[in-house]
């Protein structure tokens, strides 16, 4: 079901590459301005591939995709992209570029003078806690995981979009960094008021940074709920037995 004002609405889509399995299938997941959603399930659940819709990363075979209050295809792909900020493991950063560099890469295309530029990549360094005297300058083979995770998420946000999408952004990380980054995503994305969907397999993660977790299974909603609502009532069936699986011993 489509709902009005949604920042991103899948509407019944199915997706399968080349001769394969459906990899979605009559999927509908809406998600309110202001809001965090997670994306739960196993690898193959569909998952990345629903988040890889929003952006054009990948087409719908059938059903239709909104964001930001239009079809998909009625945005030119660039502008899409720059309305919206998109964060993987450790930052998907450019080797070869300093840190400011990638920062500064959207706004550079977008040719925002070099002392705005200049003026971002500072703001945003403090702002994911990173001083930029001493990070600007460095390259990415000189950060730890977590410092790679902050400056991606300071790059998505550079030209201030709207929408942040997160591919498994803290997978790569150890617990303790990973639980302190988890914390700090969710209070900089609801303290900017920026709309976020994450992807990811751990069910912990999910509860910690989203206001509600869709539980996706072969590449259907299996079921949608707040964390709370989640943990305590789960669905039958698969959803029960993930999150089974899911909780410490």
């Amino acid at each position: 079901m489509s709902v009005m004002g949604a920042c991103v609405d899948l509407q019944e889509v199915s997706k399968r590459f080349a001769s394969g399995p459906l990899i979605l299938d009559r999927v509908s997941i809406a998600v309110e301005e202001g809001a965090i959603l997670a994306l739960l399930g196993a690898s193959g659940s569909g998952k990345t591939t629903a988040l890889r819709l929003v952006n054009r990363l990948a087409q719908p075979d059938q059903g239709r995709v909104r964001v930001l209050g239009r079809p998909a295809e009625a945005w030119d792909v660039v502008e899409l992209r720059r309305r919206i900020g998109y964060v993987i493991q450790e930052g998907g950063l450019f080797p070869h570029f300093t840190i400011a560099r990638n920062i500064g890469l959207v706004p550079e295309r977008m040719r925002w003078s070099e002392g705005r530029i200049r003026d971002r990549v500072a703001e945003l360094l403090t702002l994911v806690g990173l001083e930029p005297l001493e990070f600007a300058g460095r390259m990415p083979r000189e950060l730890s995981g977590g410092q790679r995770q902050r400056v991606g998420l300071a790059r998505a946000l550079a030209p201030d979009p709207p929408l942040l999408l997160f591919d498994e952004p803290f997978g790569a990380l150890d617990p303790i960094t990973r639980r302190r980054l988890q914390d700090e995503f969710r209070d900089l994305v609801k303290r900017l008021g920026k709309t976020a969907i994450v992807v990811t397999h751990d069910l912990a993660e999910a509860c910690r940074v989203a206001d509600e977790i869709v539980v996706l299974h072969n590449g259907q909603v299996a079921q949608r709920a707040s964390p709370k609502s989640l943990l305590a009532s789960p669905a039958e069936g698969y959803v029960a037995s993930f999150i089974a699986a899911s909780r410490p011993e």
